[in-house]
């Protein structure tokens, strides 16, 4: 079965096809960044309509690579939320009129289970039962995940998500939009233990997760700094590890809790480096990622998310859509049910 599948839920327009015999055949991605860059951040009207003006050649880009015309699609996937909600109707407009042009299924999937069922592209995909990390730019999560569908939300963001944070930090040094990736490498030229930063919320029981208070740390700090290029690279070092040793206290919290032994990780920022040697550093558990290029939005991610719903199918429903900019990741159903 192959499964074509649209991502558009920002600011980076992903294709994808996914065939379950032979495994992903091609993908493309297109970002946004350049043309946000100048606002400081994504402005959700032309996100909206730059997904319009390149969804349909990527698709086409994307059937050329893999050598197969539309008719040979059996279903397609689109991201239905959470997101922006005029970025998200783009991908499902299209992805639903090319459905039914088809004859086809058309599959509404969940962002963040895109994100979590990531790293099961992998050669060595993890194994059911785990805890998942998803640690992109809206969202901070923790969840039991026992199989496709069957996710148990243990804790998560009670403002900033991690990805939030790093940017918003970045933007008060500075730094040029998107800021994340720019203060992680401004980190690796920072000296270690010049500021110690606090673990937020570490100090208390329970999952949930409070990364603003480091952003003010993190300002009020370089206030107080002469505001060198070096306090710029203490400060960033100091942020980007107060929040790793966060992440990994909570996740040994959460291993203690369910009692698995395997970590995913998965989101934009999975692929900071310093976060990935934490994880792994930790004991007696097992831990899985994306490839770089598919820890940020991507269609590959939804074109296997949907190809694992849509073997396990009963019933297609009617052709009309609708988006979910708020889409918990708990309020979904495993596949058939």
């Amino acid at each position: 079965m192959r499964v074509l599948g649209i991502e558009s839920s920002c600011d980076e327009t992903g294709v994808a096809l996914y065939d379950t015999d032979k495994g992903l055949l091609a993908h493309a991605l297109y970002s946004q960044i350049a043309m946000h860059a100048e606002y400081g951040g994504v402005v959700p009207e032309l996100a909206s309509r730059d997904h319009i003006r390149k969804t349909l050649p990527l698709i086409d880009e994307v059937l050329t690579e893999a050598g197969i015309s539309r008719v040979d699609i059996d279903a397609v996937a689109y991201t239905a939320g959470p997101g922006l909600a005029g970025a998200l109707l783009v991908g499902a407009a299209i992805g639903r009129s090319l459905a039914w042009a088809l004859g086809k299924p058309a599959l509404a999937i969940n962002h963040m289970e895109g994100h979590l069922l990531s790293p099961l592209l992998e050669s060595t995909p993890p194994e059911f039962p785990f805890v998942s990390l998803l640690v992109s730019g809206g969202h901070t999560l923790l969840v039991d995940v026992k199989g496709v569908g069957q996710y148990e939300l243990l804790g998560e963001s009670i403002d900033d998500a991690v990805g939030e944070a790093f940017d918003k930090t970045a933007k008060l040094l500075g730094m040029d939009y998107p800021g994340g990736p720019l203060l992680a490498a401004m980190a690796e030229k920072g000296v270690a233990d010049r500021f110690e930063f606090p673990r937020p919320m570490t100090n208390r029981p329970g999952l949930d997760f409070s990364f603003s208070g480091l952003k003010t740390f993190a300002m009020n700090t370089w206030l107080d700094s002469q505001q060198s290029e070096q306090d710029k690279a203490d400060i960033a070092l100091a942020f980007q590890t107060a929040v790793v040793e966060t992440l990994a206290i909570k996740c040994r919290r959460a291993f203690k809790q369910t009692g698995h032994k395997r970590l995913v990780v998965a989101g934009g920022v999975s692929a900071n480096k310093a976060l990935r040697q934490r994880l792994d550093a930790l004991p007696d558990v097992e831990v899985f990622y994306p490839r770089q290029q598919f820890c940020s939005d991507n269609g590959a991610m939804i074109a296997f998310a949907g190809a694992v719903r849509q073997q396990a199918m009963i019933k297609q429903d009617i052709p009309s859509f609708s988006v979910r900019p708020r889409w918990p990741l708990d309020e979904l159903t495993p596949p058939g049910t």
